[in-house]
């Protein structure tokens, strides 16, 4: 691959993940307002972040997938996209998140 052709495709990836990366942010904000009936910009924020996308791949290559989808399947298939490969992802990191929180009690086991 000629370096030319290597910073072609690098251009493309970034503009593909510009769109995804859109996208995958609309679809955050309409979910936690969907399911808590409130804003909460830090949800968001975790839902959208590198960290967490890097759990599914390198964070560019994941928001230009969702580039991808949208451009050929529209916003509905970007959703669903979404929905199937990075939500449980996440729904697993979220319940991992509130076991640690401080305050959380765990039960103390029964004495018999």
């Amino acid at each position: 691959m000629s370096e030319k052709s290597g910073k072609g495709a690098t251009a493309q990836l970034v503009k593909e993940a510009w769109i995804g990366d859109a996208v995958l942010g609309l679809y955050a904000r309409e979910k936690v307002l969907r399911e808590s009936g409130q804003l909460d910009g830090a949800k968001c924020v975790r839902m959208t972040s590198n960290q967490f996308l890097s759990a599914v791949g390198e964070p560019t290559k994941v928001e230009a997938a969702i580039g991808r989808v949208y451009e050929q399947g529209g916003l509905s298939a970007a959703f669903a996209w979404i929905e199937e490969k990075l939500m449980p992802i996440f729904a697993r990191q979220e319940e991992n998140r509130e076991k640690k929180l401080p305050g959380r009690k765990r039960s103390a086991p029964m004495k018999s």
